[in-house]
């Protein structure tokens, strides 16, 4: 089921990325979205949508989702720059900036986000839906100054500094949790759920974004390059501060177990509907890059 959804996600998003003039600036973005990875973030909202009841016959959906992955896309690229993080490596393969150039990267980047409210509203003109506009709009706002990007500056800010865990807390929430709140939020609102359904779908976003990040975490320091497709012991080059060099192995490994079966019980709490969420929800706890 899963394997078909990530192929929807795919065949969509290369329909949208295809190139034109200039051609440079869309290979460089499609290059970077069409590498790979676990297409999570439009997988949970496709999946909160159904699990609320969301009508199959809408075709926008999909287009949210894609624009969601090109948001995520994009503060991958700006992440790997060398004034950020200066990583190679994204997903086994030469990272925006390398394959490319800086200037691209940043235009591929900026390209992607932008790009990504127009897919996501376009449909909007001329037939307005109360609830594409509110979608888009949590998106905006838990991948901007709500959310990720708050998050990201923290971060930088972090960079060999010991800081505490109230900090840590803050990147993890806003940095990784941001779009994954956004994503359940808006496949809830899109899917037509009432205020506390949604406030649920945050919930367990909340749960997932902290767990993911500290399986990131984990894996960092347990796993190889080859499998993760990206530098390991890279948090640790960075001078961050992660979950685990604060709190040790065996508490990350304990929290993570927690935060999982937190966020699968809350998913339980929504229905019958909710079963390929809970199963997704599942399938993250063994996952190993």
């Amino acid at each position: 089921m899963f394997e078909d959804m990530i192929k929807s996600i795919d065949e969509t998003l290369a329909k949208l990325l295809k190139p034109v003039y200039p051609e440079r600036i869309y290979d460089a973005m499609g290059y970077s979205v069409m590498a790979g990875g676990k297409r999570l973030r439009p997988l949970l909202m496709l999946l909160a949508y159904k699990a609320v009841g969301g009508d199959e016959n809408d075709t926008r959906i999909m287009k949210t989702a894609c624009a969601l992955e090109m948001i995520h896309t994009y503060s991958l690229i700006h992440d790997d720059l060398p004034a950020m993080d200066n990583d190679d490596l994204r997903r086994g393969k030469p990272t925006c900036h390398k394959q490319f150039d800086e200037a691209t990267a940043i235009l591929a980047g900026d390209g992607l986000l932008t790009y990504a409210f127009q897919v996501m509203l376009e449909d909007e003109t001329g037939k307005y839906e109360p609830k594409y506009t509110r979608a888009a709009f949590e998106l905006a706002r838990l991948s901007g100054m709500s959310g990720m990007l708050v998050g990201q500056a923290v971060d930088v800010e972090s960079e060999g500094r010991q800081i505490d865990a109230k900090t840590l807390d803050f990147i993890h929430k806003n940095k990784t949790g941001g779009l994954i709140k956004a994503a359940l939020m808006a496949g809830g609102i899109i899917g037509g759920a009432d205020e506390k359904t949604i406030k649920l779908l945050e919930e367990i976003g909340e749960d997932v974004g902290l767990a993911f990040q500290i399986k990131d975490d984990i894996l960092d320091v347990t796993s190889t390059t080859e499998v993760l497709g990206k530098p390991v012991f890279s948090d640790e080059k960075n001078q961050k501060v992660t979950y685990v060099s604060l709190y040790g192995l065996e508490k990350a490994q304990s929290d993570y177990a927690a935060l999982s079966e937190s966020a699968i019980k809350k998913a339980e709490k929504l229905g019958e509907k909710a079963k390929p969420l809970c199963d997704y929800l599942k399938s993250l706890t063994d996952r190993i890059k």
